[in-house]
C-alpha cells in the first residue's frame, strides 16, 4: 500500500472466496462483527446487483448504481478514518 492511513501497515493481504448469493446478508453482517473498529477497515462486494460495504458492527446494503447510498455508506467510511482514495470499490 502506497498511501495508508497511520493507523493501517504498508502492506495488505488480499482474501478472495466464493459464497452462495443467498448468503450475502448473513456473510455482511459476519464480517461486521469482525472488523476491527481502528484503522480505518472495511470489507465490500456485490451479490445480485446489491453491493454490501461492511465497517466494523456497520452494515450498508444498496441496490448497485445507487449514488446517494453509496455517499452516504463513503462518508460513514469518512467518520471512521478511511482515506478518500481508499473509499472507491467497484459496485
Amino acid at each position: 500500500m502506497s498511501n495508508p492511513a497511520p493507523d493501517q501497515p504498508s502492506a495488505w493481504t488480499a482474501v478472495e472466496f466464493e459464497f452462495p448469493d443467498e448468503e450475502a446478508g448473513r456473510l455482511a453482517d459476519a464480517l461486521a462483527a469482525v472488523l476491527d473498529e481502528h484503522g480505518g477497515w472495511y470489507s465490500n462486494f456485490s451479490a445480485n446487483g446489491e453491493t454490501f460495504v461492511i465497517y466494523a458492527d456497520r452494515v450498508f446494503r444498496y441496490a448497485s448504481g445507487d449514488n446517494a447510498a453509496r455517499a452516504e455508506a463513503q462518508e460513514y467510511g469518512r467518520s471512521a478514518g478511511v482515506p478518500e482514495h481508499q473509499l472507491d470499490w467497484d459496485e
